[in-house]
């Protein structure tokens, strides 16, 4: 794994206190970060309005690497509560930075939420949780959260993925690879582009059983876009024992690649990572999480981008394990 740098954004002073002006703005006039649709339709007004220069640092990916780190805000840690023991406990916890992560994924797109994942909050909050610390789940600390796709088992899944960091003070780093950074054979390709195992929900989700009646749908790993190769790729809640050995044998190379490619990304506080989740995996290194509010702690905000034609249109028909994406849209 490369600790090489990631490409960085560097919003000036001027985008930073343009941004934030607007998010204390619109936190005194909802007093939560709680998103309601009256909120989300005054954060679309409100982003509609940012100048060029800072739209611009919230253009798409533009490199292999299928990522960036906007670099500009910060967090006083001494303003900020401790880091909460749950995601059920955070409440309106850095509500200012939960406003500013939605402004700018509206920017780029259609920022969702899903109903089944804590509680339908736009924005979420990542901590280690105890009695979670071995999942594969964001909850989790002392294993590695092994590199996948955010939400792959839904077909409306996240194009973007943002994270954004309160506190890190361990610098604990998060992981990504890019499927276009990697190489396969052609055979392994064509192998994996065929629909031949399912992708499961995870663990964080409540009650993922609206498919009972019907069977767990199968999709590729790969699939050839039009500017060039995207994944879906989660091996934690992949059945592989269910493939032939052709397959089972192409995947384990994918899995080899990309963890070759891996970067290691440790954001430091007001920093965002942002991740194409159509061409990166993302995951976190282990770590021994302490409980006393001083663990690491990171935002969440996952974007649609309208019209992104990454993905086969067999999708459409999947069924999505009866859970449902609450998109913003545009008025």
């Amino acid at each position: 794994m490369s600790t090489a740098a990631a490409p960085v954004r560097t919003l000036d002073a001027h985008m930073v206190g343009e941004l934030r002006q607007a998010a204390e703005k619109l936190l005194a006039e909802f007093g939560t970060s709680a998103t309601s649709p009256q909120l989300l339709v005054r954060v679309r007004e409100v982003a509609s309005g940012f100048s060029r220069p800072l739209r611009d640092e919230c253009r798409p990916v533009d490199t292999a690497d299928g990522l960036f780190v906007i670099r500009g805000l910060d967090v006083d840690d001494e303003e900020v509560c401790p880091t909460p023991s749950s995601w059920a406990t955070a409440g309106d916890s850095g509500a200012v930075y939960d406003i500013a992560l939605l402004l700018l994924a509206t920017v780029m797109g259609n920022p969702i939420a899903w109903e089944g994942q804590q509680d339908g909050r736009f924005v979420h909050n990542i901590v280690p949780s105890p009695g979670h610390e071995a999942e594969q789940t964001g909850a989790s600390s002392s294993v590695l959260l092994s590199p996948h796709t955010e939400d792959a088992f839904h077909p409306g899944r996240a194009h973007l993925l943002m994270l954004g960091c309160v506190r890190n003070p361990d610098n604990i780093a998060t992981t990504a690879a890019s499927i276009r950074k990697t190489r396969l054979t052609d055979t392994d390709t064509e192998v994996l582009k065929k629909p031949v195992v399912p992708i499961l929900p995870d663990d964080a989700y409540e009650a993922a059983q609206g498919y009972t009646d019907e069977a767990a749908p199968a999709v590729p790993a790969l699939y050839a876009a039009e500017d060039g190769m995207t994944l879906r790729f989660d091996p934690a809640y992949t059945p592989l024992d269910d493939a032939d050995e052709t397959y089972r044998s192409a995947y384990g190379r994918l899995s080899d690649e990309l963890a070759r490619v891996s970067v290691a990304v440790s954001l430091s506080p007001g920093e965002i990572l942002v991740v194409d989740n159509d061409m990166v995996v993302h995951g976190r290194v282990p770590f021994q999480a302490r409980y006393d509010g001083t663990d690491r702690w990171l935002k969440r905000a996952s974007v649609r981008v309208p019209g992104r034609r990454t993905r086969p249109a067999a999708e459409s028909t999947e069924h999505g394990y009866g859970q449902a994406a609450l998109e913003a849209h545009a008025s």
